[in-house]
């Protein structure tokens, strides 16, 4: 058994060297005090598979906790994947509580949306093993897509957890769609292996 296992083991990180990964962080959601971190990895000629995840406390002093993950295919125009003009198709969920004005916002959502972008890439001294401008690249990225949203809702001095409970568990109280931008902002990307 434990061969097998081995053996399983060596091909899927055979396999996985063989495929191109990069990391990124969303630069403009970090100047947003909402660090991010992503990966992608080829899965064709054409095509990637990427997930973004981000989170944020209290940023610029104001009332807001959440964090979000964000998957997405994408297919590049340029014939090479995480190179040139692309589109994705992506979904999304994220969990926040957010204190605007006197309003309380504490949910949860999730929805899809479709994403168009660049990369831009970097050509350095070629070298056996490829420099280091050769693995960076700039993602430029904006999207929009239908958000549905489940949350409690209430004003900061009101007895939530008194008027809308039933049996001692808190009810949301409010929920709908929002068309929204899902993606928006720059990434700088590095191609691992």
């Amino acid at each position: 058994m434990k061969k097998v296992v081995t053996l399983l083991f060596l091909m899927v990180t055979l396999s996985v060297r063989a495929q191109l990964i990069a990391v990124s962080t969303d630069v403009a959601m970090d100047a947003l005090m909402a660090p991010s971190i992503g990966a992608e990895i080829v899965t064709g000629n054409k095509s990637s598979l990427s997930v973004n995840a981000t989170f944020t406390r209290n940023p610029y002093g104001k009332t807001l906790k959440g964090w979000a993950v964000q998957p997405e295919y994408r297919y590049y125009f340029s014939g090479r994947p995480i190179k040139g003009w692309f589109v994705g198709l992506g979904g999304i969920g994220g969990v926040y509580d957010a204190s605007i004005r006197s309003k309380v916002y504490d949910g949860y959502a999730v929805g899809g949306g479709i994403t168009f972008g660049y990369v831009l890439t970097f050509k350095g001294k070629r070298k056996k093993d490829g420099g280091f401008l050769d693995r960076l690249g700039i993602d430029f990225h904006s999207g929009f897509g239908a958000i549905y949203y489940r949350r409690k809702e209430y004003y900061i001095n009101d007895n939530f957890d008194i008027d809308f409970s039933v049996n001692g568990i808190e009810q949301a109280n409010a929920k709908g769609y929002y068309l929204l931008p899902t993606r928006f902002g720059v990434s700088v990307s590095y191609v691992l292996f």
